[in-house]
């Protein structure tokens, strides 16, 4: 291998290790539960608690119920608790807190994908998966786009997921990982070839490329950082020149569907129909 390409190969690693390890200290603790300096931050853990019992309870969420838990030394300063809150809900669970009603100061949580029931997987009372599978497909595309499944468990170890070891907010991961996603089609798990004994690795599913991008996860990842995605080069570019295809493959529908409606046209006769003619076959295009 000439050595330009042996030093570029090196140069990503490199900066690939120090993202993953930038990423998973971040993702030990939600971000803004880190500083116990920070007089703000138990208010934020609290808020987050309780917004997170409220969605898992399928409860409304309104301002004037989030206020209630709030001391009063801490109400002028709400918004940016809330915002804290809504930061480390998004980079945890994957899910956005969004105003739903304005006059009413009402909020919902929604998930970054459609997985089932609104991020939960399964039905009941979990908590959503969303961000658990956002940093999975994130190590996918940081490990060339794909993965193997000692990588996987290595930088979920690092976030204090464990295979076969019950999480609180995951449930059982081994199962959720290597079942769950992959029968709904988020991930792609299959044996690496000629392997003996027996190696998997992970790809992303037909329902990731679907429902988001390369893009959408190394801004995800880059929030978790605290930073931007180009300042991930290399990745930055890939996920751009994803982007450009996504475009260019909407371009061809476009295409057809112009094509479909010039026919559609000429099928149409020359001059408007009469109302009479209308009325006697209703085949003319209106």
């Amino acid at each position: 291998m000439p050595r330009h390409r042996k030093n570029k190969l090196r140069m990503r690693e490199k900066h690939h290790s120090t993202m993953e390890n930038k990423q998973s200290s971040s993702k030990a603790l939600p971000p803004t539960m880190q500083s116990p300096r920070d007089p703000l931050t138990k208010m934020t853990g609290i808020l987050v608690q309780f917004l997170m019992q409220m969605y898992k309870m399928k409860k409304p969420i309104r301002k004037a119920d989030m206020l209630k838990i709030v001391p009063e030394k801490y109400k002028n300063r709400f918004l940016e608790i809330l915002k804290r809150a809504s930061f480390s809900m998004e980079v945890v669970f994957g899910v956005d807190l969004k105003a739903v009603d304005a006059t009413k100061h009402a909020y919902d949580i929604v998930s970054k994908m459609d997985l089932p029931n609104n991020g939960r997987v399964s039905c009941g009372r979990g908590f959503p998966k969303t961000g658990l599978l956002m940093n999975i497909l994130g190590v996918i595309f940081l490990k060339g786009n794909c993965a193997t499944e000692k990588n996987i468990w290595e930088f979920l170890n690092k976030m204090r997921v464990y295979a076969g070891k019950r999480h609180f907010l995951f449930g059982e991961p081994r199962k959720l990982i290597t079942q769950d996603f992959v029968k709904l089609k988020y991930l792609e798990y299959r044996q690496v070839p000629s392997s003996d004994p027996p190696h998997y690795e992970f790809l992303w599913g037909p329902r990731a490329h679907a429902e988001t991008s390369k893009m959408k996860v190394l801004q995800f990842l880059a929030k978790i950082n605290r930073t931007i995605p180009s300042a991930f080069p290399s990745w930055y570019l890939e996920a751009l020149q994803d982007e450009q295809e996504r475009a260019q493959a909407t371009i061809p529908l476009k295409a057809d569907n112009s094509a479909m409606a010039v026919n559609d046209l000429r099928s149409c006769p020359e001059a408007p129909p009469t109302p009479g003619e209308i009325e006697a076959d209703s085949s003319f295009c209106g």
